[in-house]
Formats: structure tokens, C-alpha cells, sequence
């Protein structure tokens, strides 16, 4: 089988199928048999999660030796500054390690953003921005580590990309099935592929330095 199913996973809901007391699983989206996520989201993240019934295929996409890059839309509490943007790309030294090179940028909010349930907290005093953040491994909810060890919390996370596949055109909770062409399947399957990064981000912004008051506080999500 190289078929793949591109869900657009809402905010509070699990990666697995299996029940876990009254929360939102990929079951109450998802009704194919015998698909399973390749990699993992968190429960307040939102985004692409990819699933299928290839288990070589299912390895391949989630495995961090692949180097499959993985893109990432972030608002963040405060106006970000272009030495935060630089040091998130260059590496950021969490309590596992330090982070592999980044690409970071900060960009306007996305165009096709959908309202989240419930929404983000407003605060008329504290300003957010948005950034876009491509990693090649998957550290424990590191994305939201990356964005507070350099003093901009994450107040949401959505998964735009996965290598060459996005959340183009797929709304909150709705899946698309798409099926591999061969050259791209052998491509994936085979020792440690490497997928290019995915080009289709938002538009930039300019980033304020870090000597301009951005009003950040200390409230977290």
C-alpha cells in the first residue's frame, strides 16, 4: 500500500484511535481501517498528521534519520526579535541537548488560518507575533521548548508541512487521501532519504530588534 491520509488535526485532539476517558481521538475523524499515524502531534497542537497502512512507509516519514523536514507556523507571546529568529535557526541548548540548525523567519499571520476552538487568550496589552519554524528532528515538544529558552512563549503551534505535503486546502478535522507516485515511494523507503524542505511559506515581516520594547509579560497559555 502507498497510500497516505493528510488529516488536518484539530487543537485537543489525540494522535491514536485508542479512547482515553471523554477525550477527542483520530477516531471521531478518521473511519479507514487499518491506518496509523506516521509520527506523532500533540494533543494542543494543530496541524498535518500524516497516517497509512505501509508500516515501511509509516517508519520512514516519522523516523527523525530521515531528515524529513517539518514545518511549523508559531504565534508567540510578544513581538519577536530578529536575535530570537537567529538564535532559534542557529540552535537553542535545551535540557536534552542543543537544538540542529533551523529555518526561521518571522512571517505575517497565515491567510488561510482558521479560527481555533477555543481561541487563543487576548490580551489588549500583551501584542503576539507569528513565525514560521522548520526542524529535522522531533525532541519532545520542542518547538514550544525552542520559543521559550529564547523568551518568546508559544501560545499556539500548528504543523503546516511535513517534506513535500501541507494542510493546503484541507480545513480543521477534514482528511485528504492522496496516493505516492513509485519514484517518490522508493525515494522514501530507502536508507535514509532525504526529502527537500518545503518552499510554500507565508510572507515575511519585518523583525524588530531586540532594543525596541516588544511588551512581553509573563503569561503562558
Amino acid at each position: 500500500m502507498s497510500d497516505l491520509i493528510l488529516l488536518n488535526k484539530p487543537f485537543k485532539v489525540l494522535s491514536q484511535f485508542r479512547r482515553d476517558g471523554d477525550k477527542s481521538t483520530l477516531a471521531d475523524f478518521i473511519d479507514t481501517p487499518a491506518v496509523y499515524p506516521a509520527g506523532r502531534l500533540d494533543y494542543d497542537s494543530e496541524g498535518l498528521l500524516i497516517l497509512t497502512g505501509d508500516g515501511a512507509l509509516q517508519h520512514s516519514i516519522a523516523h527523525p534519520d530521515r531528515k524529513l523536514a517539518k514545518t511549523y507556523w508559531v504565534q508567540v507571546e510578544g513581538e519577536i526579535t530578529s536575535e530570537a529568529i537567529a538564535q532559534l535557526a542557529k540552535g537553542v541548548e535545551l535540557k536534552d541537548g542543543l537544538t540542529k540548525p533551523a529555518i526561521a523567519e518571522r512571517i505575517a499571520e497565515p491567510k488561510s488560518l482558521w479560527e481555533r476552538n477555543p481561541p487563543v487568550r487576548f490580551r489588549a496589552a500583551i501584542p503576539t507575533s507569528w513565525l514560521s519554524l522548520q526542524i529535522t528532528e522531533g525532541k519532545n515538544r520542542q518547538v514550544r521548548r525552542m520559543t521559550a529558552a529564547v523568551g518568546f512563549p508559544t501560545l499556539r503551534l500548528i504543523r503546516y508541512a511535513i517534506g513535500p505535503w501541507t494542510i493546503d486546502g484541507i480545513e480543521p478535522g477534514a482528511h485528504q487521501a492522496i496516493r505516492l507516485k513509485p519514484e517518490l515511494y522508493r525515494e522514501l523507503c530507502q536508507p535514509k532519504a532525504r526529502i527537500g524542505q518545503n518552499k510554500h511559506r507565508p510572507s515575511r515581516v519585518k523583525t524588530p530588534r531586540s532594543g525596541a520594547n516588544n511588551g512581553r509579560g509573563r503569561g503562558r497559555k
